[in-house]
């Protein structure tokens, strides 16, 4: 799939399908290619809960998630805009997953990937959190075997925006304990378990709770789960890459996970932690993950 491609609907094929559904009673659209592959988004946060490639879902979503539209839910890929975590005065990973979003009424065809984009602008609830003018996209391009989010924020207002945040994928795993991560060899990290800065020499594996945030890799990384491979890629513009897992400890303590939930996931996130960006008033700003099965 292209990095960037310009919006356009090529004549000669037919219209991507887009079929609303509802999870838990909450408004969602189901985009569906040809082959198979499909991915189902709520309204609710643009918030991706689903995405089938090849017959097997490729994300977590939490069986014991709160989906009442108000709350954050827990799996997918929720999108942490504009704050990551409880790095700032906002609420845990800002507001924009916790809003209503606005969907195009059609999808259309982006090179040979289908996409769907969302919308959310400033409104009382935003600025009574944060006094500033913004608008906010996220496209979600399904191509086959291919998932690409690209959260896209323009400035409106007349002063710099400044933000942190993540697209902050849950991937489904067979067994957490068999699962290896590769491709941050070398990539300079932040424990936030020790708060202890290091160097990842080897491959990532995991046998209890993990949460570091690393320097993004200038190559994709893999995520090998058993027979499965799975390449995960994110844009210069995203300059972190946070790997997370709860183990069994702590997912015992959320009330919104099964206490084995820590075993079918693992969040590889593409993310802006350690230093905000900066978009000058008028500009616009875009950064990308895109997931790949091998």
């Amino acid at each position: 799939m292209a990095e960037k491609s310009a919006h356009g609907t090529d004549p000669t094929m037919p219209t991507p399908k887009l079929t609303p559904e509802k999870h838990h009673g909450q408004p969602c659209l189901r985009m569906s290619l040809p082959g198979g592959d499909t991915v189902l988004v709520a309204l609710h946060g643009a918030h991706v809960l689903s995405w089938v490639s090849g017959g097997r879902e490729r994300l977590y979503l939490s069986p014991e998630a709160l989906v009442d539209g108000h709350s954050a839910i827990r799996g997918g890929v929720p999108l942490c805009f504009p704050q990551f975590n409880q790095r700032g005065p906002l609420p845990k990973h800002g507001f924009a997953r916790n809003l209503p979003w606005t969907a195009e009424p059609v999808a259309e065809w982006v090179g040979s990937a289908a996409q769907l984009a969302l919308h959310l602008t400033d409104n009382d609830a935003t600025r009574a959190l944060w006094p500033q003018a913004f608008s906010a996209t996220l496209l979600v391009q399904l191509a086959p075997d291919s998932l690409q989010l690209t959260l896209v924020v323009r400035n409106t207002d007349a002063q710099p925006l400044t933000f942190t945040g993540a697209l902050h994928s849950y991937l489904a795993v067979q067994d957490i304990t068999t699962v290896w991560l590769s491709g941050l060899q070398g990539q300079p990290s932040w424990d936030a378990l020790t708060d202890q800065l290091g160097l990842q020499e080897d491959d990532v594996f995991f046998d209890g709770e993990f949460d570091r945030v690393y320097v993004a890799a200038s190559a994709p990384l893999t995520l090998h789960d058993g027979s499965h491979r799975l390449r995960i890629s994110q844009s210069d513009s995203l300059a972190d890459t946070v790997v997370w897992n709860p183990g069994a400890e702590l997912c015992a303590r959320l009330a919104d996970m099964p206490s084995d939930g820590y075993s079918q996931m693992l969040c590889v996130e593409a993310a802006q932690v350690l230093k905000p960006v900066s978009v000058a008033a008028g500009a616009t700003w875009q950064g990308w993950q895109r997931l790949t099965v091998l």
